[in-house]
């Protein structure tokens, strides 16, 4: 599996993610929380071989892209990690959640329409084996596909 369609089926599968949140909203925070964390925990190593893998590559040609995405990353990050310990305690936590979700929902699109295929244009042998030593180094909470 290329490092582009590890990246992919990690989106989809936040995708599937948001949309179970959505579906919790109103009725169970603790879900809502849960789900959250399962988020993070997918997010985590996929945004590690995005900025040390594939962002360094881009930033030359796309500085103001990378640093908005980065960026991104940061405000979807501290929203995800209020729930780390348990159901946050902050009563505007879940259309918080919402929201951000709402932004990751965007920016998984820009990733997917702009950076994916610019890496594919852009990066070189050597750059996909950097982009690979990252994903090593950070492994998947993807089950293997066949």
């Amino acid at each position: 599996m290329t490092a582009i369609d590890e990246l992919t089926r990690e989106h989809d599968l936040v995708v599937n993610l948001i949309g179970d949140v959505r579906a919790a909203h109103g009725a169970d925070v603790a879900r809502m929380a849960e789900l959250a964390r399962r988020m993070a925990a997918v997010l985590g190593p996929h945004t590690e071989v995005e900025e040390h893998g594939l962002f360094p590559v881009l930033a030359g040609e796309f500085p103001e892209h990378v640093v908005a995405l980065e960026g991104e990353h940061r405000r979807i990050e501290a929203v995800l990690g209020e729930a780390a310990d348990g159901v946050p305690a902050d009563p505007t936590w879940p259309q918080r959640l919402l929201d951000t979700l709402g932004l990751l929902r965007d920016h998984i699109l820009k990733e997917q329409d702009g950076v994916f295929p610019a890496a594919l244009a852009t990066l070189g042998a050597d750059d996909w084996n950097a982009v690979d030593a990252v994903r090593s180094r950070v492994g998947t909470l993807l089950p293997a596909s066949h």
